[in-house]
């Protein structure tokens, strides 16, 4: 669809309205505004959106591996032997032994239920850039040293070379019954992840650590799996699922956050149906502020026929004018959308002191600061939405501008 030069002149003119045609500027200028605001705002919210699952999934798997095989009655014997058979499964970038347990934690009066997680060394000083005080070299085996979250440091008051008190309900049988085991471990470190509920209950430790902690022994309860592809996980463990059958169940990212990730698609495509039907109220815009300009350039229209423009001429004229409206409010919404997610955190601080209120409470919103991140194709694919109906609503109105009869218009004239 490529223009001629007198049908470029006059679309240009028809892009800029002269003396007394102020509203049909200000119609235009208002579809470009909607179609700006339409496109920015689908934008940053599908952006945050795709921030909210990238960084839950990558602190997540950070933190709990691609997948967990857990056995049946929470000890996994011949653990070696499996683990072995896991680090040879394809797909498997590397595994490694983990406890889990909850139990209980004590320090100056008060007690918090805490998940004591006992990972091997390397697994530990992968958690390195996490922490925020201390250090986790003092993490070795028989040291009594551990790691714990953030909030969790704040919730009991516990700071860097405090003692705290870890009390496993499950201790030694006695002749008077069980009795909980209570030992202390110095605090070395502490972490924050960034996702709430891991800040405020792990209590991390050396493996063997955990094991006489729980008195089991030269057992595990869990074996932690990460691999290539997240999102393959299922087709990499599939037959080592098979193999374990009976003996341990594979769980993978998915079925231990379902409900979380879950709930997260869901919303992402709603917002984006629901946002999608902003462009399309920005597409009418173009499409009623494009009417009006035909109906007040009528005796043009009927003009530039009788001087020989064809109707092809005058349909490519009012198209290439309303799809203009709408090429330049998707860019600009574009621009718009990448400032507000560059300036994002400081907008969202702004209107916590403006209104008094705390938007961003990560004990709700699962992490600490406002993710976000940008898919290029999902952002081609907003472009291309707003261009696509900004097009369509222009048709209408062109093609009636192509049909006019200029003999009808100008009988009267």
């Amino acid at each position: 669809m490529i223009l001629s030069p007198f049908e470029w002149t006059v679309a240009k003119r028809y892009m800029l309205p002269g003396k007394g045609e102020g509203f049909i500027a200000l119609v235009a200028g208002i579809s470009v505004g909607v179609v700006m605001l339409s496109v920015a705002l689908l934008v940053v919210v599908m952006s945050v959106m795709n921030g909210f699952r990238a960084e839950l999934l990558d602190k997540i798997v950070g933190l709990n591996g691609h997948a967990i095989i857990q056995a049946y009655g929470g000890r996994l014997d011949n653990w070696q032997d499996v683990l072995q058979d896991v680090r040879k499964t394809p797909g498997v970038v590397s595994a490694s032994p983990l406890i889990e347990q909850p139990l209980l934690v004590t320090f100056n009066g008060r007690v918090e239920g805490v998940l004591v997680r006992g990972n091997t060394a390397q697994d530990i000083q992968r958690m390195q850039p996490n922490v925020i005080q201390g250090d986790l070299g003092g993490l070795r085996p028989d040291a009594s040293n551990v790691a714990i979250g953030a909030r969790l440091a704040e919730n009991i008051g516990a700071q860097v070379g405090d003692t705290i008190t870890v009390i496993n309900p499950a201790g030694r049988s006695t002749p008077f019954g069980t009795v909980p085991r209570q030992v202390g471990y110095r605090v070395a470190a502490i972490f924050e992840i960034g996702v709430y509920d891991y800040d405020e209950k792990f209590v991390v430790m050396p493996i063997a650590d955990a094991q006489t902690l729980m008195l089991t022994g030269d057992t595990i309860g869990m074996i932690e799996v990460k691999t290539q592809d997240a999102d393959k996980v299922g087709e990499y463990l599939a037959p080592l699922a098979r193999k374990l059958s009976g003996r341990a169940v594979v769980s993978d990212w998915r079925q231990i956050n379902s409900s979380l990730f879950e709930a997260l698609e869901v919303e992402r495509v709603a917002m984006f149906f629901a946002l999608s039907m902003i462009v399309l109220v920005a597409a009418f815009n173009i499409l009623s502020s494009l009417v009006m300009l035909v109906r007040a350039k009528t005796r043009d229209i009927a003009i530039m026929r009788t001087m020989g423009a064809t109707r092809r001429s005058l349909l490519k004229i009012f198209v290439t004018t309303g799809f203009t409206i709408g090429a330049v409010g998707t860019m600009a919404g574009l621009v718009l959308g990448f400032i507000i997610l560059y300036f994002r955190q400081n907008i969202v601080e702004v209107i916590q002191r403006l209104t008094g209120q705390n938007l961003w409470d990560p004990s709700v919103r699962f992490l600490s600061t406002l993710p976000a991140r940008a898919d290029p194709v999902e952002i081609i694919g907003i472009a291309s939405l707003a261009l696509i109906l900004s097009f369509l609503a222009t048709l209408y109105p062109s093609l009636k501008a192509s049909s006019t009869d200029p003999v009808q218009v100008l009988r009267y004239e």
